[in-house]
Order: C-alpha cells, then sequence, then structure tokens
C-alpha cells in the first residue's frame, strides 16, 4: 500500500545543510550579518590569543606595555570622532526605510529621503577629514611628549616612529570607518561585516609578520594599514562605487538636514557618551603606564584585550540589528522592535556568558603549563572579575543600542558619572596599589551603579516612548518623533 502524506511538507525533501541553517537562524539569531561579525570577532579572539603566544615569545614585557598603550592613547580618536559614526548609521537607516537601492547604485523612493541621505553623507565626508587632520597634528606631539615623559632605564628606544605611522594610519583608517556606517545604515549589513572580516584577517597576518621579524612595535600600525587597504578596495567597487559617487554628487538643496535643528542635540549627547566611555575602558594602560610602568600596563592590556574579545563577539548579535531597530522605529513598529530586541538579548548575552567561562577555565588550567605567558597576563581571579564586568557591559551598551535607535541618548548622565567613578578609581588605585586593585573597583562601580542605573533608564525610557503604536495601515508612512 503506496504510503499516505498528510501534507505538501512531507512532500519536501529533507536537507540537512538548509535544516541546520534555519535551526542556527530561528533558535540562535544567526543570520548571515551576524555570522560575518561574530566571525569577525571571533577571529579576533582567537587571533588575541596567538597574539599573545607571539608578544610572549617575541616581544619583552616592556615592550608589550608599549604595545597596549599605544593603543590606548591613539583611542583618544574619540575626541575628534565625537560619536559621529553612530550618529550617520542612524540617519542612514532613517531616510533609507523610505528608500531602495536597485543593484546598479539607482536609488528610487522617496524624493525628500533621497536628498537627506545625501545630505548624511555629504556632511559626514566633510566632517571626518577636518577632524582627521586636526586629531593627526595633535596626537603624535601628544604620544611623543607622553613616552618621552614616562620612558623608564631599559625601555625600547625604537617607539617614535612606529607612534608616528600608527596615527597616520589611524588618520586614514578614521575617513573610511564612517563611510563604513553609512553603508550599514543603508541595510549594507552583510557585506560590510564580510569585509571586517577580511580586515581582521589581513590584519593579524601584518601584526604577526611584524613581531616575528622583531619590530613588534610596528604592529598597530600595521594592523591598521591593512584595514585601509581592505576598506578602500571595499567602498571602490561593486555597487558600493556608483551608490556612494551618485551621493557625493547629488543636489540636495533645500533639504540638506540641518544639523544643529535637528541632530546636534542627539549628537551631543552621543559624544559626551563617547567621550566617557575612553576613561571607563581606554585609560588603564596609560595610568599603569605611568605610575607602575611598562609591564603593569602591558598585563593590564591583554588582559582587557582578552575580555574586549569575549565582549565583541556577543555584541555581534546585537550591533548588526542597530541598522534594522533604526527603521523599524522610523515605521512605528514597536512591538516587532522589542520582539528582535529582547531575543536578541537573551541570545548575546548567553553567548557572552558561555564564552567568558570558557576562557576563565583555559586560562585557570593552562597556566601551570605555560608560566611564561600567565605571568604577561594578571592573575586568574582578577581576569575574572574583567570577564564579569564585560558581562555586565553587554546588557548596557545593548540596552543603548536599543534606546538609541530612536535617536535620542539618554545614557549621557549615566556615562559621565560612570566615568568620573572609574577614572577617580583609576588614578587612585592604579597609583598606589596597582592594577588588580584597579579591576576591583571597575567591578564594584558596575554592579552598584551602572547596571542598576542603566536598567532604570532603558526600562522608563522605553515605556515613555512607546505608549502608542502606529496603525498597521500607516506604520511605514509616518515617522514618528521621539
Amino acid at each position: 500500500m503506496p504510503k499516505q502524506y498528510s501534507s505538501l511538507e512531507d512532500l519536501t525533501p529533507f536537507h540537512p545543510v538548509k535544516t541546520l541553517k534555519q535551526w542556527l537562524q530561528n533558535r540562535i539569531g544567526l543570520d548571515r550579518a551576524i555570522l560575518y561579525t561574530v566571525m569577525a570577532r571571533f577571529w579576533s579572539g582567537l587571533a588575541g590569543l596567538v597574539t599573545l603566544v607571539v608578544i610572549a615569545r617575541y616581544l619583552t614585557p616592556s615592550e608589550q606595555g608599549y604595545y597596549y598603550t599605544f593603543y590606548s592613547l591613539v583611542a583618544l580618536q574619540i575626541v575628534f570622532e565625537l560619536g559621529f559614526s553612530f550618529v550617520v548609521l542612524q540617519l542612514a537607516a532613517h531616510e533609507r526605510a523610505q528608500l531602495s537601492f536597485l543593484p546598479g547604485g539607482e536609488i528610487v523612493g522617496d524624493a525628500v529621503a533621497h536628498s537627506r541621505l545625501a545630505s548624511v553623507l555629504q556632511k559626514c565626508v566633510r566632517w571626518y577629514v577636518a577632524a582627521g587632520v586636526l586629531m593627526a597634528c595633535v596626537l603624535i606631539p601628544a604620544g611623543l611628549y607622553f613616552f618621552s615623559s614616562h620612558q623608564r632605564s631599559g625601555a625600547p628606544l625604537g617607539w617614535k616612529l612606529p607612534w608616528c605611522l600608527l596615527v597616520v594610519a589611524t588618520m586614514l583608517a578614521f575617513q573610511i570607518d564612517p563611510v563604513f556606517s553609512f553603508l550599514e545604515g543603508c541595510g549594507f549589513v552583510q557585506q560590510v561585516a564580510h569585509r571586517r572580516l577580511v580586515q581582521a584577517i589581513l590584519g593579524s597576518a601584518l601584526a604577526w609578520s611584524a613581531m616575528i621579524i622583531h619590530h613588534g612595535l610596528y604592529a598597530p600600525a600595521l594592523i591598521i594599514f591593512g584595514q585601509v587597504a581592505v576598506g578602500m578596495a571595499f567602498m571602490f567597487s561593486g555597487m558600493h562605487k556608483p551608490l556612494l559617487r551618485g551621493l557625493l554628487a547629488y543636489p540636495v538643496r533645500e533639504h540638506a538636514v540641518a544639523w544643529r535643528a535637528e541632530i546636534w542635540s542627539f549628537q551631543w549627547k552621543i559624544a559626551v557618551s563617547w567621550l566617557a566611555g575612553y576613561f571607563i575602558y581606554q585609560l588603564f594602560s596609560p595610568v599603569l603606564f605611568a605610575y607602575q610602568g611598562p609591564v603593569a600596563a602591558g598585563q593590564m592590556g591583554m588582559s582587557m584585550s582578552i575580555a574586549a574579545a569575549v565582549g565583541s563577539v556577543g555584541l555581534a548579535w546585537m550591533s548588526t540589528k542597530a541598522s534594522p531597530f533604526g527603521a523599524l522605529v522610523a515605521r512605528g513598529k514597536f512591538r516587532e522592535l522589542d520582539r528582535i530586541f529582547f531575543k536578541t538579548l537573551w541570545q548575546s548575552t548567553v553567548v557572552v556568558t558561555v564564552g567568558a567561562a570558557a576562557l576563565l577555565t583555559i586560562y585557570i588550567v593552562a597556566a601551570p603549563y605555560y608560566p611564561k605567558i600567565a605571568l604577561r597576563i594578571l592573575p586568574p581571579w582578577v581576569l575574572g572579575l574583567l570577564l564579569l564586568n564585560t558581562i555586565m557591559n553587554h546588557v548596557v551598551c545593548s540596552q543603548a543600542l536599543y534606546l538609541r535607535a530612536h535617536k535620542q541618548e539618554p545614557f549621557y548622565v549615566q556615562a559621565i558619572i560612570s566615568a568620573v567613578l572609574i577614572g577617580v578609581c583609576t588614578l587612585f588605585l592604579g597609583r598606589y596599589y596597582g592594577a588588580s586593585a584597579v579591576v576591583v573597583g571597575v567591578f564594584a562601580q558596575g554592579i552598584l551603579f551602572a547596571v542598576p542605573y542603566a536598567t532604570y533608564i532603558f526600562v522608563t525610557k522605553r515605556k515613555l516612548w512607546h505608549e502608542y503604536e502606529l496603525p498597521e495601515q500607516i506604520k511605514d508612512t509616518v515617522r514618528p518623533v521621539c
């Protein structure tokens, strides 16, 4: 007797690969954009472990301190960036909701949205060219002064040229990153994520090459030069070239975005939050370098890079949703926004927690067998506190991303207070008690203030801004004012 089929689904052939792909997307939220981003950040994490071994093999403890302090000082670019790239992403996402992009780079849809989108890109390019040159003129002499003032006996002498090249590379990358943010806002999240993966792989290869030939202080500059090369190739290939060229030449006329009237109230708060972020994440190595020496700065820098690698992998789930979140807010689809956000928050937090636990376990088990590497990292209990702080930061960053999709920044007060608390703790504890005490202070600040206050802001603002939901028939035509 022939087999009976209850539905057409029973006739569908079973494809293991397709079934696995659907399971990953539905249960874990791992779509292609997230996959590329996760791969890039997983590669960064894996490459960080390889870099740890290479640094321990080819760099002295003092050179390790210079290596990580280079990164912390060059992060002062945030003073010149002022959170503009995130603002650009959200602006592009809101205007792109009214437009469609054809394969040849042609844009169709609302003419006003087209003009405003072009205006965003044009203002972005002008700002970053001017700010990049100013940044280089400030950072090069500032770094030369800092390292010369705190140079100790036995420290490497060949740090000046690597520092100057790092600043130049950062200035060039400074021109590319906002364009990537703009393209992400326009919906090219998958393509940008793929190119960031290529950037990460090439940058790591160049850095390892520099260390192996005993020029390790050039590694930070080579990483960024590699990113610049890949980024430029991306922007000048495919449909991105005619798309960007057309928007840069588009006559915006009276529909230009009025930055002071429309955006500045949002951007200055983002800028304050990002400046505060420097004191929250980047102040440790320079303070320890100045008061405890390059060896202590190197231990802190390497430990922070391990914790950051775990956090960046988890944040991939959330950061790839920044553009879709902005589009959903522009259309007033708040219920859909909440559904995606809370599902993604759960998935990403599990990833960060599991990753942190796995890394800490590996470190504890492997430390007795690799003492030379273990000496380059802070003790296990201190690294554990850093990883717990990473999990808390992930929740706060996710909440901030959700609220910023409304073109609002309610976290700037929380960021300022956190920056002041962490800055004071770092300066005092770092000077008199060392890196372990700094980590304890940072963890205490997070669990007692940062997470509770951030959650309070998230709950109250979400309730205030979502008191209504637009009717279905006008969701796609009306942009709510938040």
